[in-house]
C-alpha cells in the first residue's frame, strides 16, 4: 500500500512525502498520488525514526513486567521505531538455539525492528564465553551482560577478540560487585541524609578504566552502557583521544535527575546505575554537548506495581523510557535553546544508527520509511495513563513538557498514531 504524507514539516520546509514498499519514494512540496492512502501530518514536524540502542522487554520469562508486543507498542508510541533487547530474560539469551527463538519471536510480535544482544558469558555471570562466532552469524547485533559488570578481566578480554574477529560490539554494565556493598543509591551526602546504603561511584568508574585498557589492546568496538559519573566521562574523553575504538550512551534520568533530587525514601528514583551527584549530571550533559557520549538510550526497565512500590531498600532497580524520552529531552534541551533539532535527532537516531551500523536516522528518498510525526507547540504533562509500556514505574509522571508523538511508520506501515487524548 502507497502512504502520501501530507502537510509535514521537515527541516523547516513543508512537504508531502510518498511511502511506497517500505521506503522513502518521494518528497517534494506537493504530491498527487491518486492510489495513495493520505495521511495529514497536520503541520507537524516530522523526524527521521528513533532508536533506541537499550531496552528491556522482559520476554520470555517475565512477561507480567512486560512483553515484546506491549515494550514494542510502547517504543511506537515514544517515536521509536529500532530498539535494541538486552539478553537477561529467562532463559537467557546465551546460546544459539535461544538467539534463535527469540530473533523469530522479535519479527513475530514487535510493531517495530528489534536488534537482539546475546550474552558475553552463560546466564550472564559465568567466566566462560558464549559461542559469540556463531551467535554472530545467526544475527545478533552484539554482545552484553547487561545487569552485570563481567568481573574476570580474562572473561572479558576473550570475548572482545572474539567480537572483533566478527566485527560486533561489545556493550559493557560497567559495575564491579565488590564495591557495590549493598547500596541502593549513589554513597554520597544524600544516601546518608536519608540512611539508605550507598553505591561507591567506584564500581563503574574502575571496571571502566580496566575494560578501556582491554578494548585498546583488542581493537574491538567496544560500547559502554548508561555512563554515569564525571570520572567514567574523563576516562571515555582520554580513551578517545588515544584511538580507542569505544563509544557511550547516557539515560535521560542521569541527565535531568541526581542524588539531592531524591529528598524522601522514593522507589521510583531507584536505578542501577543510581543516580549521581550534581557534578557528575553536568558532567554527563558536558559530555554530550562536546561529543564524549555518542548518544542518548533509554535502559527501558519495566517492572511491576509491587517491585516497585514499598521502600528503596527493596524495590527493584529502574524506571521505563521509551514513552517519555523525546520529550523530555527535547523540552530540556531543544525547546530550552541549547542545542538544535538535528543534534537531539543525532543523538537519539543517526549516532545510534551509525555506531551500530543498521539502516535508520535519516529522511531521503530510498531510505527505509521508519519516521515519527512529533507536535513540538502543544504542551502535555506525563500522563502514566496513556502509556503502552505494561511498567508505569517512571519519577517524570506529571511533568509538563513539549514533544508528543502524533504518529510513528515501520518501514512504511503505521505503527502508532495519537488519539488524540493521550
Amino acid at each position: 500500500m502507497k502512504i502520501l504524507i501530507k502537510h509535514a514539516l521537515l527541516k523547516n520546509n513543508l512537504v508531502d512525502i510518498l511511502l511506497e514498499h517500505g521506503i522513502i519514494n518521494a518528497i517534494e512540496p506537493e504530491i498527487i498520488e491518486d492510489d495513495a492512502r493520505i495521511f495529514d501530518a497536520k503541520y507537524h514536524t516530522i523526524l527521521p525514526g528513533l532508536v533506541d540502542v537499550h531496552v528491556h522487554f522482559r520476554d520470555p520469562g517475565l512477561t507480567y513486567k512486560e512483553t515484546i508486543e506491549k515494550g514494542s507498542m510502547a517504543a511506537a508510541h515514544g517515536g521509536f521505531t529500532s530498539v535494541f533487547a538486552m539478553p537477561n530474560v529467562k532463559p537467557v539469551v546465551d546460546n544459539p538455539e535461544i538467539l534463535k527463538g527469540q530473533i523469530e519471536n522479535n519479527k513475530n510480535k514487535s510493531l517495530v525492528h528489534i536488534y537482539q544482544f546475546a550474552a558475553i558469558s552463560s546466564n550472564l555471570i559465568s567466566y566462560k564465553t558464549t559461542n559469540i562466532e556463531e551467535m554472530a552469524d545467526l544475527g545478533a547485533i552484539g554482545f552484553t551482560n547487561d545487569g552485570h559488570g563481567v568481573q574476570d578481566a580474562e572473561t572479558m578480554y576473550q570475548a572482545m577478540l572474539q567480537a572483533k574477529v566478527v566485527n560486533k560490539p561489545i556493550s559493557a554494565h560497567v559495575e564491579d560487585d565488590s564495591l557495590i556493598n549493598g547500596g541502593v543509591m549513589n554513597a554520597g551526602s544524600a544516601a546518608k541524609k536519608l540512611g539508605l546504603p550507598g553505591m561507591n561511584s567506584l564500581s563503574e568508574t574502575s571496571q571502566l578504566a580496566r575494560d578501556l585498557v582491554l578494548a585498546k589492546a583488542s581493537g574491538v568496538h567496544y560500547h559502554v552502557a548508561h555512563i554515569s559519573t564525571k570520572e567514567s566521562v574523563n576516562l571515555l574523553r582520554m580513551a578517545k583521544k588515544e584511538g580507542v575504538n569505544v563509544t557511550a550512551e547516557v539515560s535521560p534520568h542521569h541527565l535531568l535527575l541526581d542524588d539531592e533530587m531524591i529528598e524522601m525514601n522514593n522507589p521510583m528514583m531507584k536505578m542501577n546505575p543510581p543516580l549521581r551527584t550534581l557534578s557528575d549530571r553536568k558532567a554527563l550533559i558536558g559530555g554530550l554537548l562536546d561529543g564524549t557520549i555518542d548518544m542518548i538510550a533509554t535502559d527501558h526497565a519495566p517492572h511491576s506495581e509491587k517491585e516497585k512500590s514499598g521502600s528503596m531498600l527493596t524495590a527493584s532497580f529502574g524506571i521505563v523510557g521509551l514513552e517519555t524520552a523525546f520529550s523530555l529531552i527535547y523540552t530540556h534541551f531543544v525547546k530550552s535553546g541549547l542545542v538544535n533539532m538535528q543534534t537531539l535527532i543525532n543523538w537519539m537516531s543517526k549516532n545510534p544508527a551509525q555506531q551500530f551500523n543498521i539502516d535508520a536516522g535519516e529522511i531521503k528518498v530510498g531510505a527505509p520509511a521508519n519516521l515519527t510525526i512529533m507536535n513540538l507547540d502543544d504542551p502535555y504533562r506525563i500522563d502514566v495513563n496513556t502509556f503502552l509500556s505494561k511498567g508505569k514505574n517512571s519519577p517524570f509522571i506529571g511533568e509538563k513538557v513539549y514533544g508528543k508523538t502524533m504518529a510513528t511508520f515501520v518501514d512504511g506501515k503505521l505503527a502508532y498514531e495519537s488519539g488524540g487524548n493521550e
